[in-house]
Protein backbone atom coordinates (compact mmCIF):
# COMPACT_ATOMS: atom_id res chain seq x y z
CA UNK A 1 0.00 0.00 0.00
CA UNK A 2 1.34 3.24 -1.09
CA UNK A 3 1.88 5.58 1.34
CA UNK A 4 -0.36 8.39 0.09
CA UNK A 5 -3.48 5.47 0.28
CA UNK A 6 -2.02 4.92 4.22
CA UNK A 7 -2.14 8.54 5.09
CA UNK A 8 -5.80 8.96 3.40
CA UNK A 9 -7.06 6.23 5.47
CA UNK A 10 -5.95 7.60 8.57
CA UNK A 11 -7.34 10.43 8.11
CA UNK A 12 -10.25 9.14 7.65
CA UNK A 13 -10.05 8.17 11.02
CA UNK A 14 -11.76 9.48 13.42
CA UNK A 15 -9.60 11.25 16.10
CA UNK A 16 -10.01 9.70 19.80
CA UNK A 17 -10.49 12.59 21.95
CA UNK A 18 -9.42 11.90 25.93
CA UNK A 19 -12.83 11.86 28.11
CA UNK A 20 -12.79 14.19 31.07
CA UNK A 21 -14.50 12.49 34.38
CA UNK A 22 -17.21 13.98 35.10
CA UNK A 23 -18.40 14.22 31.54
CA UNK A 24 -21.53 12.53 29.90
CA UNK A 25 -21.20 10.59 27.24
CA UNK A 26 -22.84 8.98 24.52
CA UNK A 27 -22.71 5.45 24.19
CA UNK A 28 -24.97 2.07 22.60
CA UNK A 29 -25.45 -1.19 24.56
CA UNK A 30 -23.63 -4.12 23.47
CA UNK A 31 -24.33 -6.65 25.88
CA UNK A 32 -26.57 -6.99 28.97
CA UNK A 33 -25.28 -9.26 31.97
CA UNK A 34 -27.08 -9.62 34.93
CA UNK A 35 -25.90 -6.72 36.97
CA UNK A 36 -24.12 -4.65 34.31
CA UNK A 37 -23.55 -3.30 30.98
CA UNK A 38 -20.99 -2.85 28.07
CA UNK A 39 -21.00 -0.52 26.14
CA UNK A 40 -19.40 1.03 22.74
CA UNK A 41 -18.47 4.75 23.10
CA UNK A 42 -17.69 6.21 19.82
CA UNK A 43 -16.86 3.13 18.17
CA UNK A 44 -13.87 3.83 19.87
CA UNK A 45 -13.85 2.47 23.77
CA UNK A 46 -15.70 -0.18 25.59
CA UNK A 47 -16.89 0.96 28.67
CA UNK A 48 -18.71 -1.12 31.41
CA UNK A 49 -21.94 -0.05 33.67
CA UNK A 50 -22.25 -2.26 36.92
CA UNK A 51 -23.87 -2.45 40.39
CA UNK A 52 -25.30 0.77 41.97
CA UNK A 53 -24.42 2.91 38.34
CA UNK A 54 -27.01 0.75 37.19
CA UNK A 55 -29.74 2.52 38.89
CA UNK A 56 -31.78 5.65 36.92
CA UNK A 57 -34.45 7.87 38.67
CA UNK A 58 -34.97 9.42 34.10
CA UNK A 59 -35.72 5.96 32.24
CA UNK A 60 -36.73 2.20 33.37
CA UNK A 61 -33.25 0.18 33.23
CA UNK A 62 -35.38 -2.86 32.82
CA UNK A 63 -36.73 -2.01 29.75
CA UNK A 64 -33.34 -1.60 27.68
CA UNK A 65 -31.90 -3.79 25.24
CA UNK A 66 -28.42 -4.40 22.70
CA UNK A 67 -28.33 -1.40 20.60
CA UNK A 68 -30.00 1.10 22.54
CA UNK A 69 -28.88 4.79 23.13
CA UNK A 70 -28.12 5.65 26.48
CA UNK A 71 -26.38 8.22 28.11
CA UNK A 72 -23.60 7.91 30.94
CA UNK A 73 -20.90 9.69 33.14
CA UNK A 74 -17.38 9.19 32.81
CA UNK A 75 -16.07 7.86 35.54
CA UNK A 76 -12.56 6.91 35.09
CA UNK A 77 -10.63 3.74 33.69
CA UNK A 78 -10.41 0.25 35.03
CA UNK A 79 -6.80 0.09 35.26
CA UNK A 80 -6.38 -3.72 34.75
CA UNK A 81 -9.04 -4.50 32.24
CA UNK A 82 -8.70 -0.80 30.36
CA UNK A 83 -12.61 -0.33 30.50
CA UNK A 84 -14.28 3.06 30.96
CA UNK A 85 -16.23 3.14 33.86
CA UNK A 86 -19.28 4.87 33.78
CA UNK A 87 -22.52 5.48 35.47
CA UNK A 88 -26.10 6.19 34.62
CA UNK A 89 -26.59 6.94 37.70
CA UNK A 90 -24.77 9.59 38.18
CA UNK A 91 -26.38 11.19 34.89
CA UNK A 92 -29.62 10.85 36.01
CA UNK A 93 -28.61 12.60 39.14
CA UNK A 94 -27.22 15.68 36.70
CA UNK A 95 -30.75 15.60 34.73
CA UNK A 96 -32.18 15.42 37.92
CA UNK A 97 -30.35 18.38 39.21
CA UNK A 98 -30.87 20.64 36.01
CA UNK A 99 -34.62 19.36 36.60
CA UNK A 100 -34.99 20.44 40.10
CA UNK A 101 -33.04 24.06 39.41
CA UNK A 102 -35.33 24.34 36.40
CA UNK A 103 -38.42 23.74 38.31
CA UNK A 104 -37.22 25.94 41.32
CA UNK A 105 -37.06 28.54 38.94
CA UNK A 106 -39.97 28.09 37.24
CA UNK A 107 -42.19 27.69 40.62
CA UNK A 108 -42.94 24.24 38.95
CA UNK A 109 -44.53 21.03 41.08
CA UNK A 110 -43.38 17.50 41.09
CA UNK A 111 -43.90 14.15 42.34
CA UNK A 112 -41.78 12.73 44.42
CA UNK A 113 -42.33 9.46 46.68
CA UNK A 114 -40.59 9.47 50.27
CA UNK A 115 -38.37 6.08 51.16
CA UNK A 116 -38.27 6.76 54.60
CA UNK A 117 -39.13 8.55 57.80
CA UNK A 118 -37.52 10.61 61.25
CA UNK A 119 -39.15 12.62 63.37
CA UNK A 120 -38.44 15.36 61.71
CA UNK A 121 -40.23 14.79 57.83
CA UNK A 122 -39.94 12.24 55.28
CA UNK A 123 -36.84 11.59 53.22
CA UNK A 124 -36.72 10.96 49.47
CA UNK A 125 -33.87 8.90 47.81
CA UNK A 126 -33.13 10.97 44.15
CA UNK A 127 -30.49 8.80 42.65
CA UNK A 128 -28.35 8.55 45.57
CA UNK A 129 -29.46 11.64 46.41
CA UNK A 130 -31.45 13.03 49.52
CA UNK A 131 -34.63 15.10 49.55
CA UNK A 132 -36.39 15.72 52.65
CA UNK A 133 -40.00 17.28 53.69
CA UNK A 134 -39.99 18.40 56.53
CA UNK A 135 -43.25 17.83 58.75
CA UNK A 136 -44.04 21.59 58.75
CA UNK A 137 -44.09 21.31 54.91
CA UNK A 138 -46.41 18.83 54.83
CA UNK A 139 -49.82 19.81 53.57
CA UNK A 140 -53.11 19.62 55.73
CA UNK A 141 -54.37 16.44 54.84
CA UNK A 142 -50.86 14.66 55.85
CA UNK A 143 -49.66 16.60 58.49
CA UNK A 144 -49.55 14.58 61.93
CA UNK A 145 -52.19 16.04 64.12
CA UNK A 146 -51.42 14.70 67.53
CA UNK A 147 -51.82 15.24 71.11
CA UNK A 148 -49.35 17.06 73.01
CA UNK A 149 -46.80 16.53 69.79
CA UNK A 150 -46.07 13.21 70.91
CA UNK A 151 -42.81 12.47 68.69
CA UNK A 152 -43.45 8.31 68.86
CA UNK A 153 -47.22 9.20 67.27
CA UNK A 154 -46.00 11.53 64.52
CA UNK A 155 -42.71 9.52 63.59
CA UNK A 156 -45.85 6.51 63.29
CA UNK A 157 -47.92 9.10 61.07
CA UNK A 158 -45.16 9.99 59.14
CA UNK A 159 -44.48 6.13 58.42
CA UNK A 160 -47.89 5.42 57.17
CA UNK A 161 -46.76 8.01 54.18
CA UNK A 162 -43.63 6.17 52.76
CA UNK A 163 -44.42 4.84 49.29
CA UNK A 164 -47.16 7.20 48.63
CA UNK A 165 -46.61 9.61 46.00
CA UNK A 166 -46.68 13.84 46.68
CA UNK A 167 -47.14 16.51 44.86
CA UNK A 168 -44.52 18.99 46.00
CA UNK A 169 -42.88 22.19 44.96
CA UNK A 170 -38.60 22.28 45.20
CA UNK A 171 -38.29 24.79 48.57
CA UNK A 172 -34.22 24.87 48.18
CA UNK A 173 -31.87 22.87 46.04
CA UNK A 174 -27.76 23.36 46.09
CA UNK A 175 -25.55 22.28 42.96
CA UNK A 176 -23.69 19.37 44.86
CA UNK A 177 -27.45 18.25 45.83
CA UNK A 178 -26.60 17.87 49.68
CA UNK A 179 -29.73 19.90 50.57
CA UNK A 180 -32.60 19.77 48.69
CA UNK A 181 -36.01 20.51 50.34
CA UNK A 182 -39.78 20.22 49.32
CA UNK A 183 -42.81 21.32 50.39
CA UNK A 184 -46.08 19.75 50.13
CA UNK A 185 -47.65 22.45 51.45
CA UNK A 186 -46.80 25.33 49.12
CA UNK A 187 -48.78 22.46 46.48
CA UNK A 188 -51.53 22.52 48.68
CA UNK A 189 -51.76 26.10 49.23
CA UNK A 190 -52.06 26.83 45.86
CA UNK A 191 -54.85 24.70 45.49
CA UNK A 192 -56.41 25.61 48.73
CA UNK A 193 -57.05 29.33 47.53
CA UNK A 194 -58.76 27.91 44.15
CA UNK A 195 -61.12 25.72 46.13
CA UNK A 196 -61.93 28.15 48.89
CA UNK A 197 -63.77 30.42 45.95
CA UNK A 198 -65.63 27.88 45.55
CA UNK A 199 -67.27 27.79 48.84
CA UNK A 200 -69.11 29.89 51.23
CA UNK A 201 -70.72 29.99 54.89
CA UNK A 202 -73.31 27.57 54.80
CA UNK A 203 -72.17 25.08 52.46
CA UNK A 204 -72.68 21.35 53.11
CA UNK A 205 -69.75 18.76 52.15
CA UNK A 206 -68.99 15.48 52.46
CA UNK A 207 -65.32 14.53 54.04
CA UNK A 208 -63.53 12.33 56.28
CA UNK A 209 -62.00 12.39 59.33
CA UNK A 210 -58.15 12.79 59.43
CA UNK A 211 -57.37 13.89 63.00
CA UNK A 212 -58.77 13.81 66.32
CA UNK A 213 -57.69 15.90 69.37
CA UNK A 214 -58.99 16.93 72.69
CA UNK A 215 -60.59 20.22 71.32
CA UNK A 216 -62.26 19.18 67.89
CA UNK A 217 -61.73 16.74 65.02
CA UNK A 218 -60.09 17.56 61.79
CA UNK A 219 -62.25 16.62 58.34
CA UNK A 220 -60.62 16.92 55.00
CA UNK A 221 -62.91 17.12 51.57
CA UNK A 222 -62.14 18.68 48.16
CA UNK A 223 -57.89 18.96 49.13
CA UNK A 224 -59.17 21.35 52.09
CA UNK A 225 -59.18 20.35 55.91
CA UNK A 226 -60.99 22.02 57.92
CA UNK A 227 -62.18 22.06 62.35
CA UNK A 228 -64.98 20.57 63.83
CA UNK A 229 -64.49 22.79 67.36
CA UNK A 230 -65.45 20.18 70.27
CA UNK A 231 -68.55 22.69 70.71
CA UNK A 232 -69.67 22.28 67.35
CA UNK A 233 -69.37 18.04 67.47
CA UNK A 234 -73.13 17.30 69.03
CA UNK A 235 -75.76 19.74 70.95
CA UNK A 236 -74.68 17.72 74.39
CA UNK A 237 -71.75 18.16 76.05
CA UNK A 238 -68.27 16.64 74.14
CA UNK A 239 -65.42 15.48 77.04
CA UNK A 240 -64.18 13.38 74.14
CA UNK A 241 -64.10 14.04 70.39
CA UNK A 242 -62.71 10.25 70.09
CA UNK A 243 -65.83 8.74 71.28
CA UNK A 244 -68.05 10.48 68.06
CA UNK A 245 -65.72 9.63 65.33
CA UNK A 246 -62.56 7.83 64.43
CA UNK A 247 -59.86 8.60 61.65
CA UNK A 248 -61.23 7.41 58.47
CA UNK A 249 -65.00 7.97 58.96
CA UNK A 250 -66.78 9.69 56.73
CA UNK A 251 -68.77 12.57 57.82
CA UNK A 252 -70.66 15.44 56.96
CA UNK A 253 -70.61 19.07 57.94
CA UNK A 254 -71.72 22.55 57.80
CA UNK A 255 -69.04 25.15 56.80
CA UNK A 256 -69.65 28.09 59.72
CA UNK A 257 -66.73 29.87 58.93
CA UNK A 258 -64.21 30.70 56.50
CA UNK A 259 -61.01 32.63 56.29
CA UNK A 260 -57.66 32.31 54.58
CA UNK A 261 -55.98 30.17 57.25
CA UNK A 262 -59.03 28.23 58.78
CA UNK A 263 -62.30 26.70 57.89
CA UNK A 264 -64.61 26.10 61.14
CA UNK A 265 -67.17 23.31 60.33
CA UNK A 266 -69.94 22.01 62.50
CA UNK A 267 -71.71 18.61 62.40
CA UNK A 268 -74.33 19.41 65.02
CA UNK A 269 -75.96 22.20 63.41
CA UNK A 270 -76.76 19.40 60.69
CA UNK A 271 -78.78 17.56 63.46
CA UNK A 272 -82.33 18.35 64.48
CA UNK A 273 -81.36 21.03 68.15
CA UNK A 274 -82.54 18.80 71.05
CA UNK A 275 -83.00 22.41 72.88
CA UNK A 276 -85.24 23.30 70.44
CA UNK A 277 -87.44 20.23 71.50
CA UNK A 278 -86.50 20.78 74.61
CA UNK A 279 -88.97 24.51 74.88
CA UNK A 280 -91.48 22.84 73.46
CA UNK A 281 -91.98 19.79 75.58
CA UNK A 282 -91.34 21.72 79.05
CA UNK A 283 -92.04 24.94 80.62
CA UNK A 284 -90.71 26.98 83.88
CA UNK A 285 -92.31 25.21 86.95
CA UNK A 286 -92.74 22.15 85.05
CA UNK A 287 -92.49 18.74 87.24
CA UNK A 288 -90.76 15.96 85.73
CA UNK A 289 -89.74 12.81 86.13
CA UNK A 290 -86.38 11.87 84.85
CA UNK A 291 -83.72 8.84 85.00
CA UNK A 292 -79.97 9.60 87.19
CA UNK A 293 -76.77 8.97 84.88
CA UNK A 294 -74.34 9.97 87.31
CA UNK A 295 -73.88 11.18 90.91
CA UNK A 296 -70.95 13.56 92.38
CA UNK A 297 -69.75 15.74 95.31
CA UNK A 298 -72.15 18.74 93.01
CA UNK A 299 -75.47 16.83 92.78
CA UNK A 300 -77.12 14.54 90.98
CA UNK A 301 -77.44 14.34 86.73
CA UNK A 302 -80.02 13.33 85.00
CA UNK A 303 -81.25 12.48 81.17
CA UNK A 304 -83.46 14.85 79.65
CA UNK A 305 -85.22 14.71 75.70
CA UNK A 306 -82.37 14.75 73.19
CA UNK A 307 -79.91 13.61 75.56
CA UNK A 308 -79.46 16.64 77.22
CA UNK A 309 -77.67 16.34 81.02
CA UNK A 310 -79.77 18.60 83.72
CA UNK A 311 -78.30 19.27 87.31
CA UNK A 312 -79.87 18.83 90.19
CA UNK A 313 -77.60 21.04 92.36
CA UNK A 314 -76.70 19.94 95.88
CA UNK A 315 -78.58 22.51 97.57
CA UNK A 316 -81.88 21.72 95.79
CA UNK A 317 -81.75 18.06 96.49
CA UNK A 318 -83.33 18.02 99.85
CA UNK A 319 -84.00 20.76 102.64
CA UNK A 320 -81.90 18.97 105.30
CA UNK A 321 -78.25 18.56 104.64
CA UNK A 322 -76.82 15.00 103.37
CA UNK A 323 -73.57 13.61 103.69
CA UNK A 324 -74.24 10.93 101.29
CA UNK A 325 -76.44 11.68 98.27
CA UNK A 326 -76.20 8.11 97.56
CA UNK A 327 -77.92 6.89 100.09
CA UNK A 328 -80.99 8.05 98.92
CA UNK A 329 -80.44 8.02 95.51
CA UNK A 330 -79.11 5.55 92.63
CA UNK A 331 -77.81 5.59 89.28
CA UNK A 332 -80.56 4.61 87.19
CA UNK A 333 -83.54 5.65 89.38
CA UNK A 334 -86.58 7.94 88.18
CA UNK A 335 -86.73 10.87 90.39
CA UNK A 336 -89.51 13.89 90.36
CA UNK A 337 -88.26 17.75 90.02
CA UNK A 338 -89.53 20.64 89.47
CA UNK A 339 -87.83 23.13 86.49
CA UNK A 340 -86.55 26.28 88.29
CA UNK A 341 -84.80 27.78 85.85
CA UNK A 342 -85.32 27.50 81.80
CA UNK A 343 -82.91 29.62 79.33
CA UNK A 344 -82.72 27.82 76.00
CA UNK A 345 -80.97 30.86 74.22
CA UNK A 346 -78.43 29.93 76.88
CA UNK A 347 -78.76 26.64 77.00
CA UNK A 348 -79.56 26.43 80.69
CA UNK A 349 -81.89 24.39 83.00
CA UNK A 350 -81.97 24.17 86.97
CA UNK A 351 -83.69 21.13 88.48
CA UNK A 352 -85.30 21.36 92.09
CA UNK A 353 -86.11 17.68 94.04
CA UNK A 354 -86.68 19.64 97.86
CA UNK A 355 -89.11 22.60 96.08
CA UNK A 356 -91.60 19.59 95.85
CA UNK A 357 -91.14 18.80 99.19
CA UNK A 358 -92.99 20.91 102.32
CA UNK A 359 -90.27 23.76 103.50
CA UNK A 360 -89.39 22.32 107.46
CA UNK A 361 -90.51 24.81 110.23
CA UNK A 362 -87.77 27.75 110.72
CA UNK A 363 -85.89 26.32 107.55
CA UNK A 364 -84.66 28.90 104.50
CA UNK A 365 -87.29 29.04 102.28
CA UNK A 366 -86.12 27.38 98.88
CA UNK A 367 -85.28 30.22 95.71
CA UNK A 368 -86.06 27.49 93.96
CA UNK A 369 -90.30 27.50 95.20
CA UNK A 370 -91.29 30.71 94.39
CA UNK A 371 -91.19 31.81 97.70
CA UNK A 372 -90.58 35.68 98.51
CA UNK A 373 -86.85 34.83 99.57
CA UNK A 374 -84.73 37.96 98.59
CA UNK A 375 -81.63 36.83 96.78
CA UNK A 376 -78.14 38.66 95.42
CA UNK A 377 -77.89 38.09 92.23
CA UNK A 378 -75.02 39.34 91.38
CA UNK A 379 -73.51 36.38 93.85
CA UNK A 380 -75.41 33.60 91.72
CA UNK A 381 -73.90 31.95 88.52
CA UNK A 382 -74.15 29.31 86.42
CA UNK A 383 -72.76 25.83 86.98
CA UNK A 384 -71.21 24.24 84.29
CA UNK A 385 -70.86 20.46 84.32
CA UNK A 386 -68.35 18.49 82.19
CA UNK A 387 -69.33 14.51 82.14
CA UNK A 388 -66.33 12.38 80.98
CA UNK A 389 -66.86 8.64 81.51
CA UNK A 390 -69.01 9.01 84.69
CA UNK A 391 -65.61 10.45 86.41
CA UNK A 392 -65.21 14.07 86.23
CA UNK A 393 -67.79 16.92 87.36
CA UNK A 394 -66.26 20.25 86.99
CA UNK A 395 -67.69 23.35 88.91
CA UNK A 396 -66.97 26.32 87.12
CA UNK A 397 -69.09 29.20 89.55
CA UNK A 398 -71.54 28.77 91.77
CA UNK A 399 -71.27 31.31 94.65
CA UNK A 400 -73.79 30.82 97.91
CA UNK A 401 -76.75 32.76 97.53
CA UNK A 402 -76.78 35.09 100.59
CA UNK A 403 -79.29 34.48 103.17
CA UNK A 404 -82.74 35.32 102.93
CA UNK A 405 -83.32 38.74 104.51
CA UNK A 406 -85.57 38.86 107.55
CA UNK A 407 -89.39 38.83 106.51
Amino acid sequence: MAMSDFATLLAAEPVVKPLKKGEIVKCTIVFIGRKLFLVDVNNQFTGIISGADLLSSVMDVRTLKVGDEIAAMYRGQDPESGLLILSLRKASQMTLMSKLLDNKEKNLTMTVVPTEANKGGLLIDLDGMKGFVPVSQLSPIHYPRVENADPERILEHLRALIGKPLEVRVLNVQDDGKKIIFSERATADQSREVALKNLKVGDRVEGVISGILSYGLFVTFDGLEGLVHVSEIDWGHVANPGKFAKIGDKVNVEIIGLDPEKISLSIKRLKQNPWAELASAYKLNDIIEVPVLKISKFGVFVELNGGINGLIHLSEISHTPLKNIEEVIKVGQKVKAKIITLDINERRIGLSMKALEPTPAGAEKSIAGGEAAKVDKSKEADLDVEMDDGEKAEKKTKKTAKKADKE
